[in-house]
């Protein structure tokens, strides 16, 4: 293969900035932006600028080469699809708004893919009918589109964004066991080679469906996932997935529940102060409704109901609160005294910490009345225990009983063993050893191509500006020309016998540009090394920076070639 020419910065495409954009709020979508890497087309949506394509083709080269280690085979299907096979599935209803749809001049409905399950899923279909065509892996690289209600944080949180999924096929659950685990250990290989710091923990699978799930996720505080880590055990889950175990305790005990009067007391809060208890002491008791239908949900009085967990519980039904109306129409209903019991024809589920034999001060459906003593078990019934409320800072770990740590991460990559859930809906079947028919069983697997750049962006970056790995970088070297025309001569000659060794290079050759402005532009770029053609260029003498260190030294041209080669 031929050495990339040398990339003159005369003739790049890449203007940078010296302040932020207004609208920016993560530290990626700023420095990607100043940097000349990419610029805001619509909102959700970016293009991207020379450099940044370079950096997004690096991370797709090493996706792309870590697939194809593990045997899978490449494709490209289109992102314009047909209606029918996501209404199968019945995700053309779940995804909700988020879901691209459109229609043609005939009427006819499409949508812009936001994941292929279902086209991958015909396409084997198609050309497999045998359990000898199986196990196969496929994958793609392609622009994924969902319409974010509110697209924010630059390229981590786009309308459209750059994706590998790839999906594996097997006749047997042992055989998506296996193509999960090669996915895991790709996924691995990737994020090492790309330099990402990253974590494993387990997650919900939601509207994908099927049964096992991680997450892959990159700290940071940019992330808008939260994941739960405990610092003694090898236990991390991502707060949605985040269980706790249902333990009965003996309520026999407790005295007989009694009302109370409470006036002006319709929150927790004004409860548990005009009580004298903790908050810890109280039932809250959440009203929603699901498909029409109201559904009351208690968590104990000091924790907050993760609507998130809700709504993946009951989907893909469409949750929604109580409202004015509601309680209007519903007398039985006091608001600000829900209780449990006597609530009649309403559906109760509770978070497992109201469990069997567990005491509370809760509502007692009449207004500026609560009730005490009210035992779970005893005194009203949980058709249904969900894990449903928002995980803190310090609660027990599921695996240990240590006190969890609560951190912010990005998802980089998500890998599920579906099972056969597209395989049932699509009818996916192939001729076994025995001559009948087989169902197959799928897995399907992420790596948020575009949101790594954003990831990595966040992860390394300086105050001085991006510091890309090397593997990932634009150029192996940003070489400065300082200014003056021998300065420049021994720049340009430098950059070409490196790029002749090899190496990508970046060159810095601008006119009338002031040596401290190029400066600050090489470190806001983000090469991993700098060289720089100074004041003592007129004896071969050049200095070698590292990015991401700092240190620098002087070296003769053959000694920087020799460094920078080796």
């Amino acid at each position: 293969m031929a050495n990339a020419p040398v990339q003159r910065m005369s003739q790049l495409m890449a203007k940078t900035l010296r302040d932020d954009p207004a609208d920016a709020e993560v530290l990626s979508h700023k420095l990607l932006v100043r940097a000349g890497y990419v610029r805001r087309t619509a909102a959700g949506i970016w293009s991207w600028l020379p450099l940044g394509k370079k950096v997004l083709n690096n991370v797709e080269r090493i996706v792309r080469e870590e697939m194809d280690a593990i045997g899978a085979q490449e494709v490209t299907l289109p992102a314009l699809l047909p209606r029918e096979p996501y209404e199968a599935t019945g995700r053309w209803d779940e995804y909700g708004a988020e879901l691209f749809r459109l229609q043609d001049r005939k009427g006819g409905d499409y949508l812009l893919g936001p994941t292929h399950e279902e086209i991958f899923t015909l396409l084997v279909k198609d050309q497999c009918s045998s359990y000898k065509d199986l196990p196969v892996i496929l994958y793609q690289i392609q622009n994924k589109f969902r319409d974010e209600a509110r697209p924010r944080a630059g390229i981590l949180r786009g309308r459209e964004f750059l994706m590998k999924d790839s999906y594996s096929f097997d006749t047997e659950d042992e055989g998506l066991a296996q193509s999960y685990a090669l996915h895991r250990q790709a996924y691995q290989r990737v994020f090492e080679r790309l330099g990402l710091d990253y974590r494993i923990v387990a997650a919900t699978a939601g509207a994908m469906g099927g049964s096992k799930s991680e997450e892959f996720l990159a700290p940071a505080e940019a992330g808008e996932d939260t994941f739960a880590d405990c610092p003694n055990c090898d236990f991390a889950a991502n707060t949605e997935a985040v269980s706790y175990e249902l333990q009965p305790v003996d309520g026999s005990a407790v005295p007989a529940a009694e009302e109370i009067p409470t006036p002006d007391t319709p929150t927790i809060e004004t409860l548990a102060a005009s009580l004298g208890v903790p908050a810890s002491a109280t039932l809250k008791n959440l009203l929603v409704k699901v498909d029409g239908e109201i559904v009351a949900v208690g968590v104990p009085g000091d924790r907050e109901v993760d609507m998130g967990k809700v709504e993946d519980h009951f989907a893909p039904a469409t949750v929604e609160m109580v409202t004015e109306n509601d309680f209007a129409e519903r007398p039985d209903l006091v608001r600000g005294y829900v209780g449990p019991q006597g609530l009649g024809k309403v559906k109760y589920l509770a978070d497992p910490r109201v469990a069997p034999g567990t005491s509370w001060i809760t509502g007692a459906n009449k207004d500026g009345m609560h009730a005490k003593n009210v035992v779970a078990g005893r005194d009203f019934e949980v058709e249904e225990y969900v894990d449903v409320v928002v995980v803190q800072e310090g609660d027990p770990c599921p695996k240990c009983g240590t006190g969890l740590k609560l951190d912010r991460a990005i998802e980089i990559g998500h890998i599920f063993q579906l099972g056969r859930k597209y395989a049932d809906a699509l009818k996916l079947d192939v001729l076994g050893q025995n001559g009948k028919p087989v169902r197959v069983t799928m897995g399907s697997y992420g790596i948020g191509v575009s949101r790594a750049v954003a990831a990595l962006a966040e992860q390394t970056a300086d105050e001085k500006g991006l510091c890309w790995p090397a593997e990932v970088a634009p150029a192996d070297v940003h070489v400065v020309a300082a200014g003056k025309a021998l300065q420049t001569e021994l720049a340009l000659e430098v950059s070409e016998k490196l790029s002749a060794a090899g190496l990508r290079v970046l060159v810095d050759d601008r006119a009338g540009v002031s040596p401290g402005v190029k400066f600050t532009d090489a470190e806001l770029m983000g090469v991993p090394k700098i060289l720089v053609a100074g004041r003592r260029a007129g004896e071969g003498v050049v200095e070698l920076k590292d990015r991401r260190t700092g240190d620098r030294e002087e070296l003769t041209v053959e000694e920087a070639l020799a460094r920078l080669t080796a």
